[in-house]
């Protein structure tokens, strides 16, 4: 069965956790003894109802206040498919940790109360799903049951919603609204008796029906060098292959390519996977490439066919989303990495902070903070082979590490 990757997003108590314990109780993820023993944690607080959010809040924390505070991801799975959902926080001080729980993601799931209706975090959440190029968003408006199921609330803020989102989404992005109630799985399996005038699709079945991207193999072929496999064993005497995971695209048998930062070029003798000979490998794919001529190649050059070259460059134009207590300022040095090349980088420019709400952007940016997101242009120390994050987000992206505690610090999406 395929996967299907979810990023779970919305704000404080819009029910994220109680919603995915709702998915997990209903598909039958849930051991019973885990069962039991939430059943029981749910009686100890005094309610009158099983708090399925202690299914995916597992810090003591995390319990204690009622909030989400670290990415969780979770495991369930229908006949049709397998599902892995990142539970994010909702806090906008951790709105760096809903960019990492969305970034490898298929879909992104906005939860919105529908006593509150659309708000700055609502904007801030699709903003960054559109920032990553998530193909898919699920607005689930929860806590219906709260609004006595009024179907006039619910399309106050489908309005509300895409009026914002036009200002933003990307050509091709799909938008689905489902009204529902977590806490008594109304609209998540069946369709609920109280809202007899939504008859579209519930949401579990939506989310098995979503076509999953193939888009991967269709990008540019980009194969970065990992590890350069030379056993020098009696039987592996000439043997040199070199081994890594095709990030976009397809790579061939036969095909010409090029090896960057060299530039020589060469033909792909053989692909072997897991020690058999296969004829072409496809994106996400981990294999060993062997070459028909003798090559100076080593760990993080990159592999790419003759016909589609990318951009290379020692200077970077990106949108960087900044994830450290420590304001980036112009001038300041990390270290870049982009798959497995790592080089060090200059923070030449900062422009364009922009305001995710009223969409303006502030030209004048001496200081980029926690959580907010602007342009940077930066000066590396080597050459990067890149495409832009809009046409291949495999090659695209990058992160900045502080070099002195070697934190992640910044994401970034090349322009």
């Amino acid at each position: 069965m395929d996967v299907l990757k979810i990023a779970t997003a919305g704000s404080v108590d819009d029910g994220k956790s109680t919603l995915i314990g709702r998915l997990l109780f209903e598909t039958n993820s849930i051991t019973t003894d885990k069962l039991e023993a939430i059943m029981a944690s749910s009686k100890k607080k005094g309610l009158d109802y099983v708090d399925l959010s202690l299914l995916t809040d597992g810090l003591i924390a995390e319990r204690e206040q009622g909030i989400t505070i670290d990415v969780a991801h979770i495991y369930c799975s229908t006949p049709t498919r397998k599902f892995i959902i990142a539970d994010t926080p909702g806090h906008f001080e951790y709105t760096r940790n809903m960019v990492t729980g969305a970034s490898n993601a298929n879909v992104s799931m906005i939860l919105v109360d529908a006593r509150n209706g659309v708000v700055e975090q609502t904007f801030r959440h699709f903003y960054i799903s559109c920032l990553l190029r998530i193909p898919n968003v699920v607005v689930c408006v929860n806590k219906m049951d709260l609004v006595d199921y009024d179907q006039t609330r619910f399309e106050e803020i489908k309005a509300a919603f895409m009026a914002f989102a036009e200002k933003v989404r990307f050509a091709g992005q799909e938008i689905s609204f489902i009204p529902i109630s977590s806490l008594y799985g109304e609209n998540l399996v069946r369709h609920s008796e109280h809202m007899p005038w939504y008859q579209e699709t519930p949401l579990l079945s939506l989310l098995e029906a979503i076509p999953l991207e193939q888009h991967l193999s269709e990008e540019p072929s980009r194969f970065p060098v990992q590890f350069v496999v030379r056993p020098k064993s009696e039987e592996f005497h000439d043997y040199r292959a070199y081994a890594g995971k095709v990030a976009s695209g397809l790579l061939r048998k036969g095909e010409r390519v090029v090896v960057l930062p060299s530039g020589q070029e060469t033909t792909i003798a053989r692909i072997e996977k897991f020690g058999r000979e296969i004829e072409a490998a496809q994106a996400k794919e981990s294999v060993s490439v062997l070459l028909q001529d003798d090559v100076d190649i080593s760990r993080g050059d990159m592999i790419v066919p003759l016909s589609q070259l990318p951009q290379q460059s020692r200077e970077l134009e990106a949108t960087i989303c900044w994830m450290d207590k420590k304001p980036l300022r112009v001038g300041s040095t990390y270290l870049l990495q982009h798959g497995v090349n790592v080089a060090k980088a200059k923070v030449s420019a900062l422009s364009n902070l922009i305001d995710v709400v009223s969409l303006e952007n502030n030209q004048q940016v001496s200081e980029l903070k926690l959580n907010e997101i602007a342009d940077v242009q930066l000066k590396t120390a080597k050459e990067f082979f890149y495409d832009a994050f809009a046409d291949n987000r495999a090659n695209g992206s990058f992160i900045l590490i502080d070099e002195q505690t070697n934190s992640t610090v910044g994401v970034g999406m090349i322009k």
